[in-house]
């Protein structure tokens, strides 16, 4: 019997220039390569640092990936999240119609986020 093929992640960020703010975002992704070997898993960046959304997902494309899910490590639903992130994921989905993109809830709206940052600020 065949093992189903686990989705590929993009963990997606604004960016920034400075090269020490990219390595929590890097952490996560440790992290969850660290939990599952057999999940691939980038990071994608909005500006100022690379790989960008579209080049991530082109790369995982490249290898043979057909689902990606994009989880945005954003805190709050602002424009990035509301506004530009839905325009590069139909960008995405228009030059690769085969794929099945997967676009997640922002970090920020959810409650095991919220909780975690309320059980850090507490203890």
């Amino acid at each position: 019997m065949k093992t189903p093929i686990k989705p590929a992640i993009i963990l997606f960020a604004h960016g920034s220039r400075d090269p020490l703010w990219k390595l929590p975002i890097e952490a996560v992704a440790a992290e969850i390569q660290s939990r599952d070997q057999s999940v691939r898993v980038s990071c994608a960046y909005l500006e100022l640092c690379l790989p960008s959304l579209p080049e991530a997902a082109a790369a995982f494309i490249a290898a043979g990936v057909l689902h990606i899910r994009i989880f945005p490590l954003f805190l709050g639903v602002g424009k990035h999240a509301r506004e530009d992130l839905p325009i590069i994921i139909e960008e995405i989905r228009t030059a690769h119609p085969g794929l099945l993109l997967e676009l997640l809830p922002t970090a920020g709206e959810s409650p095991q986020i919220t909780a975690l940052m309320a059980d850090i600020a507490l203890a």
